[in-house]
């Protein structure tokens, strides 16, 4: 009877062992098969297709047209242009940030040295954008900057639509999208064509002229809105400063409607001497027998937009303007 025990013994052993191989080859496929692989999004910019990481593990932001959404979605950034970021966007109160700087003077050897994998470039930095590509090539640079002879308002949406890609924010990208378009249809619905429209900014107790469709910042307002021009000037720039132009032209053309850019607001903490706008167009005796200035329809930009262009500020604007003139066709 010994004999029948010693087998016995060895087969439950040899079962045994075979249990827990097949448990340990298992275990270990079933942790290959669950492994997730990389996440990788695909998005096109201006200069052409990128297939990024996601979530992006090293983000540098440079384009201010993006400051304000990314700030808003919650993006961390390791390092930024936080000198060209205005107080109201709340990256400036993050001393774990790496400022990069002005784009006049750059420190690009700070966006080295925080190993970034994806660059959001744009605006006034795209000049830089191949020095960046050269110092950091394994990050992706993307470029979301409105495309000349785009329309304008498209670009603005395109920009946060692939930002809400790479982020995995689709739902508020689409949102800031319905927000933005529903504030341009209701100034175009409450601007009647009748009404000439001026745009000018202002900045060192100057005013410059804002163009249609080329002037910085309101020129594309004119498209977008379909608004009839108090004034064409041959050869109109977009100088961020406006063209030069005097009251005595802006009262000869007596706009019905004056769009401001006041360009020096957000850095008025900082200027002693600075003039509101509405004290350089609204207190100007030129200007006193022009219908805008007359029946006070001047519109102003938010006061940080030189700093921060992106949808949001244009969505603010233009229901601002929509406010106006409906208030105007009631009187």
């Amino acid at each position: 009877m010994s004999v029948p025990r010693t087998l016995t013994a060895t087969s439950v052993a040899l079962v045994g062992l075979l249990a827990l191989a097949g448990c340990a080859s298992g275990g270990s496929a079933e942790s290959e098969n669950n492994e997730p692989a990389a996440a990788t999004v695909t998005v096109e910019d201006n200069t052409g297709t990128h297939e990024i990481a996601t979530p992006p593990t090293s983000v540098v932001a440079l384009d201010n047209r993006t400051f304000q959404t990314l700030s808003d979605w919650g993006v961390e950034l390791s390092a930024g242009a936080v000198a060209l970021m205005p107080e109201t966007v709340s990256y400036v109160k993050d001393d774990g940030i790496v400022d990069i700087g002005l784009h006049s003077e750059p420190d690009l050897e700070a966006i080295v040295a925080v190993e970034p994998d994806l660059i959001i470039s744009g605006q006034r930095f795209t000049q830089h954008n191949t020095a960046i590509a050269d110092l950091v090539p394994d990050a992706t640079i993307i470029d979301l900057e409105p495309r000349e002879g785009e329309p304008f308002d498209e670009e603005l949406k395109r920009q946060v639509t692939v930002l809400g890609e790479i982020f995995g924010k689709q739902d508020e990208a689409a949102k800031l999208v319905e927000d933005f378009d529903a504030a341009a249809e209701r100034a175009k619905a409450a601007y009647d064509d009748a009404d000439t429209v001026m745009a000018v900014n202002t900045s060192g107790g100057e005013i410059g002229y804002l163009a249609p469709t080329v002037g910085r910042s309101l020129g594309p307002i004119y498209d977008l809105l379909g608004l009839t021009p108090a004034l064409q000037v041959d050869d109109a720039t977009d100088d961020h400063q406006g063209d030069e132009i005097s009251v005595e032209a802006i009262a000869a053309s007596d706009p019905d409607w004056i769009l401001v850019l006041d360009r020096d607001a957000v850095f008025a903490a900082e200027t002693p001497d600075y003039v509101q706008a509405a004290e350089i167009l609204e207190s100007s005796e030129a200007l006193a027998g022009v219908t805008a200035v007359k029946e006070k329809q001047l519109v102003y930009m938010p006061t940080d937009t030189y700093l921060n262009e992106g949808i949001q500020t244009y969505t603010s604007f233009l229901n601002d303007f929509a406010e106006a003139l409906e208030k105007s066709a009631k009187n």
